[in-house]
């Protein structure tokens, strides 16, 4: 059966999503929903995108976007919103991008990059039984009237069941212990992988989880089991 299958904030960690994906066995028909967050802090920010856009184009992933994605496009259309960018990982990004030997530029940011980031990512998703956000959403609001201050900035707090029914599913929050925080009404799965944490793969229907890091080490549970694979 083709699954749903939900990825934490990857920032740049080429190796650990690679490895994830081939950890988790993705099908064609699985249906990866990215939360955002693709690029800083991380070594590999292009390769990253490169992957997420031959992934979109074949119709495999829909990604949503996260407030650090926001960051390097108000970077661009913003000189002076350049310096918050780089100093929250923004230089790595551009780094990933930079001619051997080089300092990264904006400039150096292939279009079909900026095209991605400004007209491909979307602010939330849904199935029937979850919805998926990068960061929050207020429980009583419908997610197409969600404020961009829930949706890409605020953090996880132990939130009430929204008003659709759904669970939520979300990213943003890094989780220094490596494991998903979640309650009843809410999972996140920022497992804080470019902090020599875990990128974390979520299938929400089973709660099942799959986790890789940096150094391609690879590990599997339950969301009921997490308290023991905790760092």
């Amino acid at each position: 059966m083709p699954r749903n299958l939900a990825i934490g904030d990857i920032h740049g960690c080429l190796n650990a999503l690679t490895k994830l994906i081939e950890f988790v066995d993705v099908q064609d028909d699985d249906q990866l929903i990215t939360l955002g967050d693709y690029v800083d802090r991380g070594p590999d920010s292009k390769s990253v995108l490169d992957w997420l856009i031959e992934q979109h184009a074949a119709g495999r992933v829909r990604p949503l976007r996260g407030n650090h994605d926001i960051m390097m496009l108000d970077a661009r259309h913003d000189p002076e919103r350049l310096p918050r960018f780089l100093q929250v990982g923004g230089d790595s990004t551009l780094n990933s991008y930079a001619p051997e030997n080089t300092r990264g530029t904006l400039d150096d940011v292939p279009t079909i990059h900026w095209e991605f980031l400004e007209n491909c990512l979307l602010p939330y998703f849904e199935t029937e039984s979850h919805f998926f956000v990068h960061a929050n959403a207020y429980p009583e609001i419908p997610l197409a009237d969600q404020p961009d201050f829930m949706l890409y900035w605020e953090k996880y707090n132990d939130p009430p069941r929204h008003d659709s029914g759904k669970i939520m599913v979300c990213g943003h929050s890094a989780q220094k212990s490596g494991i998903p925080k979640f309650n009843d009404n809410a999972i996140c799965i920022d497992t804080k992988c470019y902090g020599q944490g875990w990128l974390t793969c979520l299938e929400p229907e089973t709660r099942r989880v799959w986790q890789a890091n940096q150094a391609g080490d690879v590990r599997k549970f339950f969301l009921d089991e997490a308290d023991c694979w905790k760092n």
